[in-house]
């Protein structure tokens, strides 16, 4: 039997690992072509790799989403070898900055905020996403449509302390989805958000300790902590068919913590 999303031609960005590698997997299992990108040349090799010996289909290119020249190469290289773009996932981000790029969010106070971070920080996850997103529009409007899944951040919802840069470029990203889906909806390219609260990396560095990690999932309403593969199986519906009349929406998958005020 097909899978959801049979010969479509995917790229998930940040892809070798955590949320992006759970989702360009569950993609290939439901029969897309998948480009894993990321930053590094060997994470997307070795990822691409798993999902082949799965017998999925998939390739990897290294591309840094804080650089748009890679990113124009990027799309490009994956329409050429795979035939087009459906699917965008925009799930990379960095943090730290160019010079010194650090794997989770280092609290910083707002009066102390450095241009050098904001800079990075908006370089790869809103003006990432938005490039990735201009490049892939042409093949998808020739093609009669395709879905784009962005990545916000419960921190930009509530405002998390001392992560001014990121919370502000998930925002950013929640109003530039919305736009796109407005004006995109012609060519029937629909762009949606996943707002995440899931057991990745960087929650980890943030929250390191077992107790602290017990704390945190106690104001869960659903008690326990989400995992990559959650996040993943949201991925797959928002790019399938049957989230066709579906578009402009964050979701949420947190366990139900956004209901808290």
């Amino acid at each position: 039997m097909p899978g959801l999303l049979q010969d479509k031609v995917a790229i998930v960005t940040g892809a070798s690992r955590g949320i992006g590698r759970a989702i360009a997997g569950e993609y290939a299992k439901e029969g897309a072509r998948v480009v894993v990108a990321s930053r590094t040349a060997d994470s997307v090799e070795a990822a691409a790799a798993e999902i082949c010996a799965d017998g999925g289909e998939a390739i990897g290119i290294a591309c840094d989403m804080g650089d748009r020249e890679q990113i124009r190469a990027m799309v490009a290289q994956a329409a050429d070898r795979l035939g087009g773009v459906d699917i965008l996932v925009n799930n990379a981000q960095a943090f730290g900055t160019r010079a010194k790029p650090a794997r989770a969010n280092p609290p910083t106070p707002l009066e102390d905020m450095s241009e050098a971070e904001w800079d990075w920080v908006f370089d790869t996850g809103l003006k990432g996403t938005l490039f990735a997103m201009q490049e892939c529009f042409p093949h998808m409007k020739k093609r009669g449509g395709g879905a784009i899944i962005n990545f916000g951040s419960m921190r930009g919802t509530i405002a998390t302390p001392y992560t001014a840069a990121y919370n502000a470029t998930k925002e950013a990203i929640r109003a530039l989805s919305r736009t796109a889906a407005m004006e995109w909806g012609e060519h029937a390219i629909r762009v949606n958000v996943i707002n995440p609260v899931i057991a990745t990396d960087a929650y980890r560095a943030d929250v390191p300790t077992e107790e602290a990690q017990a704390d945190f999932e106690s104001t869960i309403p659903l008690r326990f902590m989400g995992q990559p593969m959650d996040a993943a199986r949201v991925a797959v519906f928002l790019a399938g068919p049957d989230s066709r009349y579906l578009t402009a929406q964050t979701i949420y998958v947190d366990g139900g913590l956004v209901s808290i005020p």
